[in-house]
């Protein structure tokens, strides 16, 4: 028996929710308009494009969706509780699971503590400003700055300049 406590309703964690899969969406979009600017090099030019932020937006959603929910469906063909939540272990073979709808105990006999990463705040560093954002808050993509100045060269930095670079920033 198996028993997944997430606090998404949805399975899929940090990289389906707010990291690989949403960046890797825009990356597709990136892609396109590059290779539509390329194009030129060829003969073939088109207009300039115009992006829809609010329709970028939902489709990156869409994506996210489509692959949490086809978890859910693996999951349950599979037979795997889902009880969202969050845990506390009482021992090594025991859970309490609270939610608002109040604890109940889960048993096990090992346990995987898969919690998934944070972005790193840099606390005093920056300033609070609606112009300083993490990474999830860039997935959003809130809108398109003229300069944009991204602070670490992790994949998902990188996978978001060159997001923003093609969108126009």
């Amino acid at each position: 028996d198996v028993t997944l406590v997430d606090l998404d309703e949805q399975p899929g964690g940090v990289c389906l929710h707010r990291g690989c899969i949403p960046s890797k969406a825009l990356l597709h979009i990136a892609k396109s308009l590059t290779e539509v600017k390329d194009a030129a090099r060829f003969g073939v030019t088109f207009g300039e494009p115009k992006v829809d932020l609010e329709r970028l937006r939902a489709w990156k959603d869409s994506v996210v969706n489509k692959m949490t929910g086809g978890l859910s469906v693996l999951a349950k063909v599979r037979q795997v509780t889902q009880i969202q939540g969050r845990g506390k272990f009482i021992d090594d073979h025991l859970l309490v699971e609270l939610n608002d709808g109040g604890a109940k105990t889960v048993e096990f006999d090992y346990a995987v503590i898969a919690t998934g990463s944070v972005p790193v705040t840099l606390g005093s560093l920056f300033p609070k400003s609606e112009n300083v954002i993490d990474s999830t808050g860039a997935l959003e993509v809130p809108d398109i700055p003229k300069t944009l100045l991204v602070v670490g060269g992790g994949y998902i930095g990188l996978e978001l300049g060159s997001v923003y670079s093609a969108l126009g920033s």
